[in-house]
């Protein structure tokens, strides 16, 4: 039987800030666990193109095709290539899809509104004027209280839902980009949390292909 072919869809260059942290790695990171092999396709991160948007309604990245199936949204795409593995075993299927949507409904959009408020300070042609000390607090705030309730979760869980899962995937993912911050300093569960799924092989090898295609970038778009 042939295996059915898996595409990774990411943007052919992004400048340094963002490196590390495009969702494309989460994708990779659920084909690493998984033991698929994939391939990398590229769409322009400007102009969007139609092509982009046909596959991407709102022209972000990940896509992936496995096969006949396309999926955008990272929260899908875990799933999916979760499925018939031991990342979304049947009898834990809905509380991994539980934790999915949460991380991605209940706990990234606070993370990220948080971030803007410290990127727009350095960044603020990207992430908009710098946030005023009220709203820096206010989202600051906020975000801990999410945060906190995870804590309490996690302080006697080594993942989320049992066994490693897709959910840990996609949650890990969504608090990595709190480690350099500061942010987690407080919830040392998270911080624990976060050191054991990014020490996994799995995640090592993504984020080295991940880091590997922006160096390949740069070097087409010197040439």
């Amino acid at each position: 039987m042939t295996a059915r072919k898996l595409t990774i869809y990411t943007y052919d260059w992004l400048p340094e800030f963002p490196r590390g942290f495009v969702r494309d790695l989460r994708a990779r990171w659920a084909a690493e666990e998984t033991g698929r092999s994939y391939d990398i396709a590229t769409v322009p991160v400007n102009p969007k193109s139609d092509a982009h948007r046909a596959m991407q309604p709102f022209a972000q990245v990940p896509m992936i095709e496995d096969g006949d199936v396309t999926l955008f949204e990272t929260g899908a795409i875990a799933l999916h290539l979760a499925e018939g593995t031991p990342l979304l075993p049947p009898e834990k299927r809905t509380e991994i899809t539980q934790w999915v949507i949460a991380a991605l409904n209940s706990v990234e959009p606070s993370v990220s509104n948080w971030m803007n408020t410290q990127m727009s300070k350095d960044l603020p042609q990207i992430f908009g004027p710098p946030a005023s000390a009220e709203l820096e607090a206010h989202m600051l705030k906020f975000m801990n209280s999410r945060l906190a309730a995870l804590e309490m979760l996690m302080a006697d869980r080594e993942w989320i839902a049992g066994d490693f899962s897709a959910a840990d995937i996609i949650m890990v993912d969504v608090l990595r980009v709190l480690q350099d911050s500061g942010a987690l300093n407080n919830f040392p569960a998270l911080t624990d949390y976060v050191e054991r799924a990014t020490a996994r092989p799995a995640f090592a090898k993504a984020m080295q292909d991940h880091m590997a295609h922006w160096t390949a970038a740069d070097a087409a778009k010197a040439n």
